[in-house]
């Protein structure tokens, strides 16, 4: 019976309150409260097999707790204290947010080029290899302000930056090997595709 039920009317039906429902259904319905059906029914549902938490954990589509808990918090001012606005800063406004829409634009063509056109330019793979190391490094830096907000976990944003900076170092210098020194971006794509 219970394989043919719509799960969303199994859950009703184990829920308190439509046993409480059934129950006072029963009660006032027709059949005598002293009929050997009466007394088969009236047990099962007063004591249910399913148990409590089963019932409750039916309507719930979320944990009460949190996967981690809240970073830490702290208040500054009075509710009446006007919300500090930063200084107004082109850098990091809209010339920010141009750059970071040109660099973008730009792996476009220069990732269809060399295989459009069937040649390798070793100056073009190496402004490939810049700009997908700049686009990666303000990628992860977008998630690091966005996750770690420096206002509530100082020492983590600050950690978290410096392995960014640290990585894209390493990044960087490990594309300049591969370009001066092997084959180069483009020309392991090709190989690899060709494979």
């Amino acid at each position: 019976m219970a394989s043919i039920m719509r799960p969303g009317l199994l859950r009703q039906a184990c829920s308190p309150a439509a046993s409480q429902r059934m129950l006072s259904t029963f009660a006032a319905s027709s059949v005598k409260r002293s009929s050997p059906l009466a007394q088969q029914i009236r047990p099962a549902f007063e004591r249910s097999s399913i148990l409590k938490s089963t019932r409750v954990a039916a309507f719930h589509a979320t944990r009460s707790q949190q996967i981690l808990p809240a970073p830490p918090q702290r208040v500054v001012g009075t509710a009446n204290d006007p919300t500090p606005v930063p200084p107004p800063s082109p850098s990091h406004g809209s010339y920010h947010w141009s750059f970071e829409r040109a660099i973008s634009a730009g792996l476009i063509p220069l990732c269809v080029a060399p295989f459009a056109a069937g040649s390798l330019n070793p100056v073009m793979d190496s402004i490939l290899c810049a700009l997908l190391v700049v686009h990666s490094h303000i990628g992860f830096e977008a998630c690091i302000i966005d996750y770690f907000p420096k206002r509530r976990v100082p020492l983590l944003f600050n950690s978290a930056n410096w392995a960014l900076r640290i990585g894209t170092v390493l990044l960087g210098l490990s594309l300049y090997s591969f370009e001066t020194n092997d084959v180069g971006i483009t020309e392991l794509v090709k190989r690899l595709w060709a494979a």
